[in-house]
């Protein structure tokens, strides 16, 4: 069955949910987008049903927005204990102590962070929230005077953005320090079984613009890297799988590997592949739709769909805004000449930037590791796309 929630439903999710003829929770955010459709929302009543009688044993959400709705209305099911494991990130290092004793995490209330002492902190650390989304509050500390510029930027964060989602997605009340880890970092599409066997559906390569950044603009899948790192990230999941107990259940996995090839995980996100609906990139690239793989129980034949998507790279560019800007100023996005940097747009999916920090998700498609085309995004002023009135207007 499906929950959808805000912010955003793709067109790709909105045919497979028709597609499919599966049951969909009757909310507002379901009503909107599948208005005069087929769909088969079910109420409330309903969709407890079918979890208490065993009628189904999988769900999918879009949006961590609906995290509150599950608390709230599914506690007869593991999937609240799940979500709160994960989704907070002093339970989540908990769980993994006994695997990675040497990572730093410690729990701090914001209204305590002026005053913490980090002199005997192993540098580089991370701030972040205790429950977060996007890059949203996380920043990277290397000195003193780094610390001090984080705290007063949380402080200006929890301002623009506290209203924006729910305190289940994000909660800038309580941040946690945790150890940086040196290395590559990835983010995995991927389900467990009804046996609980992982099955990842993609990887995704998370490319930066320097040591500093923290930012979420770039992601890239190619063949050689699913090649690369499938085996690996395989056992690494069946590990966590094994501590969480997951079965029949989706997840979007972010993790770092150090120089001596150690996975070590940065957060894990439950019920929900890559957020906004980014896990559609799959479909584009590997021609595999993830919300059907994890919902019918397949498993990608790895080895002969790589045979046709060899030497190409296709990526999602994200088109962020930085935090010091009135984005209720924004009057208009040069949308066109955004698309037009890239050799094989895709598809772009606008975003409503008053609301949200970013204007638009670009799924793209380019030749070889696609770097040359890419990484010069990382540096790009994106601002040069926005036009804006004056302060005084």
């Amino acid at each position: 069955m499906f929950i959808l929630d805000k912010p955003f439903v793709s067109d790709f999710l909105k045919q497979t949910v028709l597609k499919t003829g599966l049951p969909v929770l009757d909310n507002a955010m379901a009503r909107t987008v599948l208005r005069d459709t087929s769909a088969q929302l079910v109420c409330k009543s309903d969709f407890l049903r079918n979890l208490r009688e065993g009628i189904t044993d999988r769900i999918y959400c879009n949006s961590e927005d609906a995290f509150g709705w599950v608390a709230k209305n599914m506690a007869f099911t593991e999937l609240p204990e799940k979500i709160q494991i994960f989704k907070d990130k002093a339970l989540f290092r908990q769980l993994l102590k006994g695997l990675y004793p040497d990572c730093v995490c410690q729990d701090v209330p914001r209204e305590q962070l002026h005053g913490i002492d980090i002199s005997g902190i192993p540098k580089p650390f991370i701030l972040k929230p205790a429950v977060g989304f996007f890059s949203l509050g996380v920043h990277k500390i290397d000195s003193d005077e780094n610390w001090y510029k984080a705290v007063e930027a949380v402080e200006q964060q929890v301002t623009e953005v506290q209203d924006l989602y729910p305190r289940e997605v994000l909660d800038l009340d309580r941040f946690v320090i945790e150890s940086y880890i040196e290395g590559e970092e990835f983010a995995i599409d991927a389900y467990y079984t009804a046996d609980g066997n992982p099955v990842i559906l993609n990887v995704l390569k998370h490319l930066f613009a320097s040591e500093a950044d923290v930012s979420d603009r770039v992601y890239v899948t190619s063949g050689s890297i699913i090649e690369s790192w499938h085996e690996p990230f395989t056992q690494f999941l069946r590990e966590l799988g094994r501590l969480a107990d997951l079965k029949s259940f989706p997840v979007h996995v972010e993790v770092r590997v150090d120089k001596a090839g150690r996975i070590v995980p940065i957060e894990v996100n439950p019920m929900r592949f890559a957020g906004w609906c980014v896990t559609d990139l799959a479909y584009h690239a590997y021609r595999i739709n993830p919300y059907e793989y994890y919902l019918d129980d397949k498993e990608p034949d790895w080895a002969n769909i790589l045979k046709t998507r060899t030497q190409k790279t296709w990526a999602v560019v994200i088109a962020d805004i930085e935090s010091d800007i009135d984005r209720t100023r924004i009057t208009s996005v040069d949308y066109d000449g955004f698309v037009a940097r890239f050799s094989k747009p895709l598809e772009l999916r606008k975003v409503d930037y008053v609301q949200h920090p970013l204007w638009a998700f670009l799924f793209t498609e380019s030749d070889g590791d696609g770097l040359e085309e890419l990484e010069p995004v990382l540096h790009m002023d994106l601002n040069q796309f926005l036009t804006r009135t004056s302060r005084n207007h």
